[in-house]
């Protein structure tokens, strides 16, 4: 069953608008068009018009024409209104409704260098969300509900960092709280902890419409808001979580599985060394589950080097 199509002109304008807002430039109708007969009836057309009998010449023609004034009258150059179309008051068609204007970001270098010094200047953590908040440099924000910020406790010495919000923690502005969500709580409880004792963010604050991959500008451009989130944190042990976090905050290239279950170090902008564990994300292992004894074995690791640093 389909949505009726709105009649309204209201509705109609309100439609048009989010189409537009969305990136729709172009309309495809409902039945397909088969163009190769389209083609095939084009030559048959013009062989018609060659055989239908020719018009007599110009000359031949009664002339019915009066002759032309000796002086062309005057033209009034003021252009007549167009006539108002029949049925229809122009005066009932009501406004569209008003949108308010969306400010959208050409990604470039600017909007990244804009990010690393409202990322620089932050020096807690509600400060660097509210810079987050303001900031208008990445398109993503413009088709997301909420900021997704963090969950946890920031104080806790272990941090997790995901790739981006989902549709469930886009509606509720929290990382991990759909069925990847829980399967993370599962996993945390394992080792002996819970989001009381962890901190929980991701690389990309904003859901990409339709949960595309981000682009690799758009994880530049807020690549500065999480290393300064992680360098506020102070966390003694990161755990990456997927292969777009642990590529990102480790400069690295390599997959997710070749990097999983060995010991790197993430170095913030001011030298702290911190050690990092890439793992498979609860996204994979929900759709891979033979790969969650991969993921139990790192976070066996986890809690080794929490207990050692205790």
């Amino acid at each position: 069953m389909t949505a009726a199509s709105p009649t309204s002109p209201a509705d109609i304008a309100e439609l048009l608008a989010f189409y537009a807002s969305a990136g729709v430039d172009d309309a495809l109708e409902d039945a397909p068009v088969n163009r190769f007969a389209e083609a095939a009836t084009k030559p048959a057309e013009r062989r018609s018009a060659e055989r239908a009998p020719a018009a007599p010449p110009r000359e031949a023609r009664p002339e019915s024409r009066p002759a032309a004034p000796t002086q062309p009258p005057e033209r009034d150059e003021t252009p007549n209104p167009p006539a108002p179309l029949s049925g229809l008051d122009a005066s009932n068609i009501p406004d569209a409704p008003a949108r308010a204007p969306v400010a959208a970001a050409v990604p470039d270098e600017a909007q990244a260098l804009l990010a690393r010094q409202l990322a620089a200047r932050a020096t807690t953590l509600d400060e660097l969300r509210q810079h987050m908040a303001g900031f208008d440099g990445c398109n993503l924000k413009f088709t997301a509900k909420n900021l997704v910020f963090a969950d946890g406790n920031p104080n806790a010495d272990l941090m997790l960092v995901g790739e981006a919000p989902g549709r469930d923690e886009d509606l509720e502005g929290l990382p991990f709280v759909g069925r990847s969500g829980r399967l993370l709580d599962r996993m945390l409880a394992a080792i002996g902890l819970d989001r009381n004792s962890a901190y929980i963010a991701n690389v990309i604050p904003w859901r990409p419409p339709g949960n595309r991959t981000p682009t690799p500008h758009e994880t530049e451009i807020c690549r500065p808001f999480i290393e300064r989130q992680i360098e506020l944190v102070n966390p003694k042990v990161l755990v990456n979580l997927g292969g777009p976090s642990a590529k990102t905050l480790l400069n690295t290239t390599e997959g997710i599985l070749r990097l999983r279950g060995n010991w790197r170090v993430h170095t913030t902008a001011s030298g702290v060394a911190i050690p990092a564990m890439p793992t498979l994300h609860p996204a994979y292992l929900l759709r891979t589950p033979a790969h969650k004894k991969l993921a139990w074995r790192d976070f066996l690791e986890v809690k080794a080097k929490l207990r050692a640093i205790s």
